[in-house]
């Protein structure tokens, strides 16, 4: 079981604190962003961490090395480097698959590197129901934030992903960047260029492919230097 942690925004809501540090470095009570996902991940046992990078990627590999002091393997997907720029997230994900998995099947966990969700369990039991059935992706969300008070998809009572309103219970919720996918969900997208992933969700969602389920742990999008300070106090 191998995971990606999806670091290559601008993070553009964020400047100027990310014209010159990548946001996924920001320290959040005392350690970079993207630190907590990675000790997370190496609690709940994953071994391999593939991290994708394009602003400012030479940082964030010199702040976290091979990954050894976390007990992990860290390797990147360098879109900066190879592309010129970050490649949205479906591009993201489809051009560092290879790094990921051996078979379109295989699953792996996503996570976004700008999430702060400090309980959040990357739950094996979790993975072994993924695993088991025949979705493509299996999303966490969360109630609607006050910047984001539409959401993003409902729920129905099956635990599909609903892309076209809200579900039995008249609620949309936010998807919270947290993940379980497997790589068919990206095979049409061609490595090296740019897709978003919302797209190939809400088609998922219509054809019934897409699972979900609410997280109600404390969770926050650190989206603005406002947002961070609040976090920080």
């Amino acid at each position: 079981m191998k995971a990606i942690i999806l670091a290559a925004g601008r993070g553009q809501r964020m400047r100027p604190l990310t014209d010159h540090t990548p946001k996924p470095l920001l320290p959040v009570r005392g350690k970079p962003l993207i630190e907590w996902h990675i000790e997370a991940l190496a609690r709940a046992g994953v071994r391999e961490i593939v991290v994708n990078t394009a602003w400012l990627e030479d940082q964030i590999v010199a702040a976290l090395g091979d990954g050894a002091r976390f007990g992990v393997a860290l390797r990147y997907s360098m879109e900066g480097r190879d592309f010129g720029g970050a490649l949205e997230t479906a591009g993201g994900i489809a051009t560092a698959l290879p790094l990921l998995v051996d078979h379109a099947d295989e699953p792996f966990w996503v996570v976004s590197g700008d999430i702060h969700a400090p309980d959040f369990g990357f739950d094996a039991a979790a993975v072994e129901r993924f695993a088991a059935g025949s979705a493509q992706a299996h999303l966490w969300l969360v109630p609607n934030p006050p910047f984001h008070p539409r959401g993003d998809f409902g729920l129905d009572a099956d635990g599909y992903g609903l892309a076209d309103g809200p579900g039995p219970d008249g609620r949309t919720w936010t998807y919270a960047n947290f993940a379980l996918m497997r790589g068919a969900l990206v095979a049409g997208v061609v490595p090296g260029t740019k897709v978003a992933l919302a797209p190939l969700l809400f088609d998922g969602m219509r054809q019934r492919r897409i699972t979900a389920e609410v997280y109600t742990g404390a969770w926050e999008n650190v989206g603005t230097p406002a947002q961070l300070d609040t976090l920080n106090r």
